[in-house]
């Protein structure tokens, strides 16, 4: 399944930048996670509970941040599994100064397997880009209301 997109934050680049490579900020902003761990060399691990449908469980994921060119893009990978089956996937994240703005691209490919995949490629879509969107609408909050270039310690 192919994901892409873009979102534009009412902030500066290196602004937004900051806010998207902070762990606890990701944490926060993503439905469902429980903890994401450092693992060192911009390796994570996280806990991510969630549903779609009837189909509810928990993942264990690892995710891995590479080739970053801040303040311009980075690429993650994510492997997740859990009772319901599991989540692979690979994408880019770049963001370009719009104005005084930054509008914030992202591409990428996912596979699911198991359990999860029997709700349907409609569905899984559909709680995709809802997941997206409420990802990207916490961050453009929690930046748009920092007064700060960088992500406040312990958010």
């Amino acid at each position: 399944m192919k994901i892409e997109g873009t979102h534009l934050i009412s902030a500066p680049r290196q602004k937004v930048w900051n806010f998207l490579i902070d762990p606890h900020v990701i944490a926060k902003s993503i439905p469902g996670c429980e903890k994401m761990e450092p693992l060192g060399d911009d390796n994570y691990e996280a806990s991510l509970k969630f549903g779609i449908g009837a189909i509810k469980g928990t993942f264990t994921s690892r995710v891995r941040v590479s080739d970053q060119e801040p303040p311009s893009q980075y690429r993650l990978a994510i492997q997740g599994n859990g009772a319901l089956g599991f989540v692979r996937g690979e994408g880019a994240i770049r963001l370009e100064d719009a104005g005084l703005n930054t509008n914030v691209l992202y591409s990428g490919e996912v596979q699911i397997g198991g359990l999860i995949a029997s709700v349907g490629q409609r569905m899984v879509q559909g709680f995709a880009k809802q997941t997206i969107s409420h990802f990207f609408d916490s961050i453009a909050r929690q930046v748009e209301d920092s007064p700060h270039d960088a992500p406040l310690p312990n958010l």
